[in-house]
């Protein structure tokens, strides 16, 4: 049986491809300090015996005794509420994090995936992003925390790589949504979707033409999955090039919940970026991976697993 060590793995996307890799009869070591993860993202898990919780901070020394195949350093707060929340923690955890995770797979002589983000594409003045791109990243604003913590994570990795011989990979997430987001992480899908079923007006922030690629989950844990099975150690990009405004995605989500909401408009965020698609390009063509699911469909199961929670 393989086993796997996944940090962050009590958070929405690091509990996802938990679920993946327990049902490829993977034995599953989750790492987490619950900052911002929410154990019943695994609860459904505890009792299998390929299963264990550790509450851990990963910046701090590693220790799992046993053999270890795969690392996949999936823990940090990712949404911008985290970044004001905890910027030092965010740093912390691509720093310190990243080397501790990666000290821990040199040291069982594991394949090591690194989560990284479009964010290291900053407000790209290119669009679709590659990931040739250096990006347009402001490292003092309020983004700056994130942004240059997963810019640093891959930079480390690549160290590891090319100075250790490491097996490593580095997954770069597009606006990920999906079953176990956060209600109050302060990200677009569960912020318009929370005031829609609400009855709320849905607040858009500037003009509302800035865009976004919207990728549903179980998609990008393919990605993910087939990229780790994959011999490719430079970053590869992971999302949804199905690019919508947010004033169009506002009007999906009233589609979608039946909701009356009026739409306000607010003052723009500061470094808020005006355009996001990824060019997926070298997933195709490595993984043979494309999404396929729709903006609708996805929307239809989030809105669901809203509403099973009484939002």
């Amino acid at each position: 049986m393989k086993r796997a060590v996944v940090t962050g793995g009590a958070g929405f996307l690091g509990s996802h491809l938990v679920d993946r890799l327990i049902g490829e009869g993977v034995e599953v070591v989750v790492l987490d300090n619950l900052i911002t993860g929410d154990l019943q993202n695994l609860e459904h898990h505890f009792g299998n015996p390929s299963f264990r919780f550790v509450k851990q901070d990963v910046t701090e020394f590693l220790y799992v005794p046993g053999d270890v195949d795969w690392v996949f350093h999936f823990a940090s707060p990712a949404s911008p509420v985290d970044f004001e929340r905890y910027p030092i923690q965010v740093l912390k955890v691509g720093a310190l994090g990243t080397h501790k995770a990666l000290g821990l797979a040199k040291e069982k002589q594991a394949a090591f995936m690194l989560a990284s983000t479009s964010e290291v594409y900053g407000d790209p003045l290119i669009s679709p992003q590659p990931e040739t791109y250096w990006g347009n990243v402001n490292p003092i604003g309020p983004r700056g925390v994130y942004d240059e913590a997963k810019r640093y994570a891959e930079a480390m990795t690549m160290a590891y790589h090319t100075f250790h011989g490491l097996d490593t990979r580095i997954v770069r997430f597009f606006n990920t949504y999906g079953p176990r987001m956060r209600m109050d992480d302060g990200r677009v899908v569960p912020n318009l979707v929370g005031q829609a079923l609400r009855a709320e007006p849905l607040t858009l922030y500037g003009d509302g033409q800035q865009t976004r690629s919207f990728g549903y989950v179980d998609d990008i844990i393919e990605g993910v999955w087939r990229l780790a099975h994959a011999t490719f150690h430079e970053p590869v990009n992971i999302g949804s090039d199905d690019e919508r405004t947010i004033a169009n995605f506002a009007e999906a989500v009233l589609r979608a919940t039946g909701s009356a909401s009026a739409i306000e408009h607010r003052p723009a965020l500061p470094d808020d970026p005006r355009q996001r698609r990824p060019d997926l390009g070298r997933a195709r063509e490595l993984l043979g991976w494309a999404p396929s699911t729709s903006l609708e469909e996805g929307l239809e199961r989030t809105i669901a697993w809203f509403r099973s929670k009484g939002i």
